[in-house]
């Protein structure tokens, strides 16, 4: 993609991806599910799965699958919230562009 993607916005694809699954989801899962949207190394999406986590965004806990921990992060009230931000200024600013590259004017 010849587009960059600011930390706003992974965060944003990041806390939609998380909060698919109520229980939480692991790290591995998580950037499998992210790469369906966009192109992310693990080394760039773990740092934001910390900083989300220091943010309040999200929790972790880790639990034993086949004989060996693993680490899940999970939607907090927080996160949901600031989700809820991100779908509200993405519908405004993905229609802007929209309609920018489609001929029209903006208001």
């Amino acid at each position: 993609m010849v587009f960059n993607t600011g930390a706003a916005l992974l965060d944003a694809i990041v806390l939609a991806v998380v909060s698919k699954e109520r229980e939480g989801t692991y790290g591995y899962k998580i950037t499998q599910d992210v790469r369906q949207a966009i192109e992310v190394s693990e080394s760039t999406l773990y740092p934001v799965l910390r900083r989300l986590q220091k943010d309040g965004c999200l929790e972790v806990y880790d639990m034993e699958c086949g004989g060996r921990n693993r680490r899940y992060y999970k939607i907090t009230d927080r996160g949901s919230a600031q989700l809820d931000l991100y779908q509200t200024e993405w519908v405004t600013y993905s229609s802007k562009i929209s309609t920018l590259f489609s001929g029209g004017e903006l208001a």
